[in-house]
């Protein structure tokens, strides 16, 4: 069998200030400075020669308040000075992954996108779980809970769902905006689940909380 396996051409290309647009160059020499390296090359299309100064962005703290539902904690999260952060990026953050929701300036002013080193304040929640509050109601009695589950997964009112071994019903969700007896929502957009017991439940049978 034929090989048709074919390297792929590497190109450097830079800026030239002659040329004054980015174009191919040759390397005519390479030194290691630190954890960068100088370069000595030469235009392809002019034959201009420069001097280019390769350096690893530096490292910056982005002071950051990281929310869990209802649990917020600050942290200095690590990223380059020069990196472009924008509302609704993901990053990872000791091994858990948060979005972030707003970011501020020097002025402390919000921006959709700025880079690291000018961000004075930034906002982040959790991404990849979610802990949804639970009311569970039988007659007089309720009973507070909480369940874990994916960001995405759907809530959908008059279904039902089993919690704690015992069949209930969605009465109701309540999300930021209020309550509401129908519809469905994703449990990233939910502050509280209302649970009551069907209407085919044994209604004489202890309840299993």
């Amino acid at each position: 069998m034929e090989d048709t396996d074919v390297d792929e051409e590497v190109v450097d290309v830079a800026v030239c200030p002659k040329c004054s647009k980015m174009t191919e160059h040759e390397i005519l020499r390479r030194t290691m400075k630190g954890n960068g390296e100088d370069l000595l090359v030469r235009c392809i299309q002019c034959s201009n020669v420069q001097n280019l100064q390769l350096r690893p962005p530096k490292s910056v703290s982005v002071k950051t308040t990281l929310s869990d539902r209802m649990d917020s904690k600050f942290a200095l999260v690590e990223a380059d000075e020069d990196e472009l952060i924008t509302k609704d990026d993901y990053f990872q953050h000791e091994e858990q992954t948060y979005k972030v929701t707003r970011i501020e300036d020097s002025t402390s002013r919000e921006s959709r996108k700025l880079e690291a080193s000018k961000i004075s304040a930034m906002w982040a929640v959790r991404a990849d779980r979610t802990i949804v509050p639970i009311t569970m109601t039988e007659g007089e009695r309720s009973v507070a809970s909480s369940l874990e589950c994916d960001p995405d997964r759907v809530f959908s009112c008059g279904s039902i769902m089993k919690m704690n071994g015992r069949r209930w019903r969605i009465r109701a969700i309540h999300t930021g905006k209020g309550r509401t007896l129908n519809g469905k929502r994703s449990a990233n957009e939910i502050r509280r689940v209302y649970l009551h017991v069907p209407d085919d439940e044994n209604n004489f049978s202890k309840p299993n909380y």
